[in-house]
């Protein structure tokens, strides 16, 4: 029976720890001031985000370029409306537009919709009341949850998840995100005074985390079939800004369809 292949070590396991981390704070730092300043600074930096973010989708597809216009258009107008606080109008922008390419180029219409969704989201959600509050607890999640999957899939490593779709992801990872998510989750609530209990707080965290990483997937399985490695090299150590922000898209989009149903 053949050896299986020793481990790299952990200096190499972590070689690009450094650019990430860099690059990382950075954007945390960024996030946090647009935040907290709201208003259309904040708009404009979620804006911006959902654009690149379908320029590299349309780059992967190999979008036309028509349909690439239109998207900015669309997702642009989404985010004009969202800033005048009419954000069901902007939502109707952005699915008139994918609709107008739903038959003629589905993976455009895909794209407007993943890139200007969770942009709308995150609009909608820091406008509520408490809104900071439920941004930064949004945000947190998903940060903790790459941060944590990051060192424990490196460090302890073992079974892989699915490496099919994401060779470097296992299962180690997966736990470590939810382990990290769940006590960020529960810290934040009582630091925040967030309207729901610690134990809610934690099961919300670790299932967020979930979503976090199945939104990671998704992304992967895009990049395996565009047979890419990263969806763009806009952040070093990162990636592209799709590679950021894909745990970030489901976890906005439930977040925001919660906060709305407990108005009810």
């Amino acid at each position: 029976m053949a050896d299986s292949e020793p481990r790299p070590s952990l200096r190499v396991r972590y070689k690009d720890l450094a650019p990430r981390a860099i690059v990382g704070i950075a954007l945390i730092a960024i996030a946090l001031l647009g935040g907290w300043q709201g208003g259309l600074f904040f708009n404009f930096l979620i804006g911006l985000a959902a654009l690149l973010m379908f320029r590299e989708w349309g780059r992967m597809h190999g979008t036309r370029r028509s349909a690439r216009l239109s998207g900015y258009v669309g997702i642009a107008a989404a985010m004009v409306l969202a800033n005048e606080g009419l954000i069901l109008l902007g939502a109707a922008a952005l699915a008139v537009t994918a609709a107008i390419y739903a038959f003629r180029d589905r993976s455009a219409s895909i794209g407007i919709v993943y890139a200007g969704a969770p942009a709308l989201a995150l609009i909608w959600l820091r406008s509520q009341e408490q809104g900071m509050s439920i941004l930064i607890w949004t945000l947190a999640i998903v940060w903790a949850t790459d941060i944590c999957a990051y060192f424990a899939g490196r460090t302890i490593g073992g079974p892989k998840l699915a490496p099919r779709i994401s060779p470097s992801k296992t299962w180690a990872g997966l736990i470590g995100g939810m382990a990290g998510s769940a006590a960020v989750s529960a810290g934040l609530t009582a630091l925040l005074t967030l309207p729901f209990s610690l134990v809610l707080a934690i099961i919300l965290g670790a299932v967020l985390a979930v979503a976090a990483q199945i939104g990671d997937f998704y992304e992967s399985h895009l990049k395996r079939r565009a047979g890419v490695k990263d969806s763009g090299n806009l952040l070093p150590g990162h990636g592209g800004v799709m590679d950021r922000l894909d745990g970030l898209v489901p976890v906005s989009l439930i977040v925001a369809g919660a906060v709305w149903l407990l108005q009810f």
